[in-house]
């Protein structure tokens, strides 16, 4: 610093606003200093910036999965809005989901000098009391039924799950099958109770569900399961990659779409609509949930916001071609 200062003709001082980015410095002298820092191949030093101002511009992330469609997209949201923020995303993967991997990722972000963390979590970890996140750290949390403990940012599972529900209903069909995500996955069990909750409103009685992981593969095998059930008439997949491995079941077994069985899925990913047929889904807003997960973390970092509560955002049902009236049966009758 003091080579840059001699070299623009300026005090260190005033080299230390410029490359602080503080106002009082004229356009000239700061053109000055820029161009000796130029010349002599000067950066400053972030990390003592950061310690020095107490803020490192950096979020932490923790998820347990890269696998799914939601997690890669949400982070992607996330790292985008992020950036817009003038903020880098470091992310930290956490292979068991278990109060000491999790307290253990905490301890490495804070190594890694982070402001805040944004934990997506699709399992019923934070339900359990004996998991408690560091309370030093400013938090948000990702798709998890945390109550009012922490503050919560996650789609509307049950929304878009009684919209897909209904519209097959009402299409004519006399009760919908369902196509479950894993046990330990908050999103799944909240698509699953939103379905028994919207058979139960409409006076009819839940099949039993089949189960998936995710996965296309769960799918086709949970879909042979289906295509023997000759009453099965409506299928909610709890997402479009079980979906596609159900439709191709249902294909193998003779059971047209929609002729014979209709399908909905649930995340309306880039390829549904090249489906075969064109799926109808429920669409999930993943850009506006990594914006609001990065406005509240920075909300709680410049004490602006709430420390606790849940923000749902909206889904919406998209009709395409994997859903019709049952067969024998007029529409909405």
């Amino acid at each position: 610093m003091a080579d840059v200062a001699r070299l623009a003709g300026v005090s260190s001082q005033t080299v230390s606003r410029v490359s602080n980015g503080y106002a009082g410095v004229t356009e000239e002298t700061r053109r000055q200093v820029r161009a000796a820092m130029k010349e002599l191949g000067y950066r400053p030093n972030s990390a003592a910036r950061a310690l020095k101002r107490g803020e490192f511009r950096t979020i932490g992330v923790i998820t347990f999965s890269l696998s799914t469609t939601g997690n890669v997209r949400t982070l992607e949201a996330i790292a985008t809005s992020a950036a817009r923020e003038g903020y880098a995303v470091t992310l930290l993967p956490v292979a068991v989901p278990t109060q000491d991997e999790v307290r253990g990722a905490f301890s490495r972000l804070e190594e890694l000098a982070v402001d805040a963390v944004i934990v997506i979590m699709e399992v019923h970890l934070l339900d359990a009391a004996t998991l408690t996140l560091p309370p030093h750290v400013q938090v948000v949390v990702v798709d998890s039924d945390a109550g009012d403990r922490y503050t919560v940012v996650d789609t509307d599972q049950a929304g878009g799950t009684r919209a897909a529900v209904r519209h097959l209903l009402g299409l004519g069909h006399r009760t919908v099958w369902h196509l479950a995500g894993p046990e330990g996955s908050f999103a799944a069990q909240r698509r699953a109770d939103a379905w028994r909750a919207a058979l139960a409103e409409a006076g009819r009685v839940p099949p039993p569900p089949v189960r998936g992981d995710w996965s296309a593969g769960s799918g086709y095998r949970a879909g042979r399961d289906l295509a023997g059930h000759e009453d099965c008439t409506a299928v909610f997949a709890a997402n479009d990659q079980m979906a596609l491995g159900l439709l191709r079941a249902l294909h193998e077994h003779g059971r047209r779409v929609p002729r014979d069985v209709s399908v909905i899925g649930f995340d309306d990913i880039p390829e549904s609509a090249s489906f075969l047929p064109p799926l109808t889904t429920v669409h999930q807003d993943f850009a506006e949930v990594g914006r609001l997960c990065v406005a509240a973390v920075l909300s709680k970092v410049r004490r602006e916001g709430p420390d606790r509560g849940t923000t749902l955002v909206p889904t919406r049902l998209v009709v395409r071609d994997s859903t019709a009236a049952p067969p024998g049966r007029a529409h909405g009758t």
